[in-house]
Order: C-alpha cells, then structure tokens, then sequence
C-alpha cells in the first residue's frame, strides 16, 4: 500500500527536489521579469518579443532542470543544444539586442535549473544579479543617450500683443532701443523684440506688436 502512494506506474510521486524546484522557480522568475519588464519593455516597447521572453525562459527552465535529473552526459549535451536551437525558431532575422536579450533571458533559466550542489545559493543570487545589474547599467547609464547627453532647454514660448504708440519721435531706428525700454516701463512686461506696423503721421501714432516673455 505505502508503494502505491509513493509511487505510481514505477515513477515516483513526490521527489525530495521538488522544493528545490519550487525555490529555484522563483529566483529565475524574479531576475526573468526584471530583465524583461524592468529594462527591455520600458525601452523597446515590444509586446511579442516580451512575451516570447517570459515563456521561453519558464518553458527552458523546467525544459533545463528536467534534463538535470538524467545522468548521461550525452543527453544533457543534446537538449542544451536543442535549448539554444531555440534562436533560431523564426524566419525573420532577430535584431542584435533582442537576440541578446534571449540569450540573458536563456542564460538566467539554464542557471538556476542546472547548477549543482557544488554551486551555493549565495552564489546563484550573485550571479543573477550580476547579470541583471550589468544589463541595467549597459541599458540605461551606459548606452542610453539621453542619460549622457544633457537635454537641451526648450525656450518658453513668446507671447504677442498690439498696442497703439503715440510718440513718433521714439519710432527712429536710432532709438530702437530706448523705444524698448520705454514699452517695458509702460506695459511691464520683459520685452524680447518688437515689431512696427503701422505709422500714422497724419493722426500722429504707430501701430507696434510687441513680443514678450510668457511666463
């Protein structure tokens, strides 16, 4: 009776590694969903291949800590091989920096599915981190032009308005400036530039649209 409910048709119905499993699941699924959501998708705004990311990476890790529990190394070999064949799934060539996300998002998987009991869990988080940490840097700091490059001030935009002069003697080229200073006295707005449109000597005013600083 107690061989029945440990096992069933010769396989086993609960193995001391599941919980191991379970644990190494979660780590790989952290760092995966950092990667994808945390610094691929934010900046390539790509739904298919961000999909195609997390799949793959869960498909290959329980792909990859199935093949740990056989002994031969030949078979190891084959499904590794078969796990990187992967890439090579679409038609369509793959862009350089979504192939080399595939490859992060593989390398992450195949990690935490395949290391031993030689390999610490200390060590496993270290270099999930590392890895994380260094796309992050590379993504956003390194390579990212708008991290490096200052962005340039965008001047407000001026504001207009048309009002009747009625000293034509500061409509002189001469005394352009003086005119400027004048307006800004009157009106008390910081004055950019002004333009005149109108002179009217017989009923002696001038007619000037003046552009000012739209705070």
């Amino acid at each position: 009776m107690m061989t029945l409910l440990s096992s069933f048709l010769g396989i086993e119905l609960y193995d001391n590694d599941f919980e191991k499993l379970i644990f190494r699941f979660c780590i790989a699924l952290l760092f995966i969903f950092i990667t994808v959501r945390g610094l691929y998708y934010p900046i390539a705004k790509k739904k298919e291949y961000a999909f195609s990311y997390m799949i793959l990476g869960i498909v290959i890790f329980f792909i990859s800590f199935t093949l740990k529990k056989f002994e031969l190394g030949t078979g190891m070999a084959l499904g590794l091989f078969a796990i990187f064949g992967i890439i090579r799934y679409r038609t369509d060539a793959m862009p350089v920096k979504e192939m080399t996300y595939l490859f992060i998002v593989i390398g992450i998987s195949i990690i935490n599915a395949l290391s031993n009991k030689k390999v610490s869990y200390t060590e496993i988080l270290f270099t999930n981190i590392v890895i994380v940490s260094v796309t992050y840097v590379m993504e956003r700091i390194w390579f990212n032009k708008n991290a490096l490059v200052p962005k340039p001030k965008v001047p407000k935009p001026e504001a207009k308005q048309s009002i009747i002069y009625e000293d034509l003697e500061m409509i002189k080229l001469e005394k352009r400036e003086l005119l400027i200073d004048d307006l800004a006295i009157k009106t008390g707005l910081t004055i950019n530039r002004i333009k005149i449109d109108l002179i009217n000597y017989k009923e002696n005013f001038a007619q000037i649209t003046i552009y000012y600083k739209n705070n």
